[in-house]
């Protein structure tokens, strides 16, 4: 007589609402009150989502923080042969969130990981963006350091592709000014708090979403911005000596200092006041 085999468990990557809760689809809900576990980013931001939809699934807490500890539990879960569901507090799980190391240990194991689709900040903005969709890449989170934020985007500067970002209310005007110097001031649009209430998108140059920002006293929110990606009709600041064209410039005729600088920048994408610098240092 041949004892039954337990048919190992599935975890799902269940997406949620950004904001508004009646953004959530009719399988994500049937599968989290069919399953007996939900790791949850922050268990209370949940449990008020579970109430919404009469939810009672049992809840445990898988943060950035303790994902590696719950990783084990969720295993053993899951060979006794029970599902699990893993959500963040807000879109997609695993994007800008905790989840990569569960669902990489998950799947070596040899368990089915499955998505529940729906929501994604990045996807939902971009799509009302105004900026190309045919390619893009998400950088989410740049690093918190100014210097090494400032890498990042030096290392991107040539990317053809449209740029997501994720930032704070409190840095996303120094992220803007960061854009400007490093990238050039190129269209973009600014999302902020989408679905919620007070949503908000402000389109148009980066130095024109920063003047906005400039004038609140305060900006409050999740922030996502898209920026579009270098424009290779126009020149590279790389591909030549902008010192020696700035000499040219001022000797073919005389010039104010701000109308070169916003004519160079406009010509070949770069930061206006990267070439305003570069102009003063050389009439100097």
């Amino acid at each position: 007589m041949t004892t039954p085999t337990t048919v190992p468990g599935t975890l799902y990557i269940v997406a949620t609402p950004v904001g508004n809760l009646k953004d959530i689809t009719f399988r994500a809900v049937e599968t989290l009150k069919q399953v007996p576990l939900i790791a949850a980013e922050d268990t209370r931001h949940t449990l008020k989502l579970l109430s919404h939809y009469e939810i009672k699934t049992q809840l445990i807490s898988c943060h950035e923080h303790n994902e590696l500890r719950q990783i084990p539990r969720i295993i053993q879960h899951l060979e006794q042969g029970l599902d699990a569901a893993l959500v963040s507090d807000a879109g997609t799980p695993c994007i800008s969130d905790p989840g990569y190391q569960l669902v990489k240990q998950v799947s070596q194991k040899g368990f089915s990981v499955i998505p529940i689709p729906g929501c994604s900040a990045a996807i939902a903005g971009l799509s009302v963006s105004g900026l190309p969709t045919d390619a893009f890449l998400f950088l989410g989170f740049l690093p918190k350091k100014k210097n090494r934020r400032k890498e990042v985007l030096t290392d991107r500067r040539r990317e053809q592709a449209t740029l997501i970002l994720y930032e704070s209310p409190k840095r996303i005007v120094s992220l803007c000014e960061e854009i400007i110097e490093t990238l050039g001031d190129r269209m973009a649009c600014l999302a902020r708090e989408i679905t919620k209430r007070h949503e908000e998108y402000i389109r148009g140059p980066v130095s024109q979403i920063l003047a906005n920002l400039e004038q609140r006293p305060v900006v409050k929110g999740e922030c996502a911005l898209f920026v579009a990606g270098f424009n290779e009709s126009k020149p590279s600041i790389e591909d030549m000596d902008m010192a020696q064209l700035i000499r040219s410039k001022l000797e073919e005729k005389p010039w104010k200092t701000s109308e070169l600088a916003r004519s160079l920048s406009d010509t070949y994408g770069i930061s206006k006041k990267q070439i305003y610098d570069m102009i003063v240092k050389i009439q100097s």
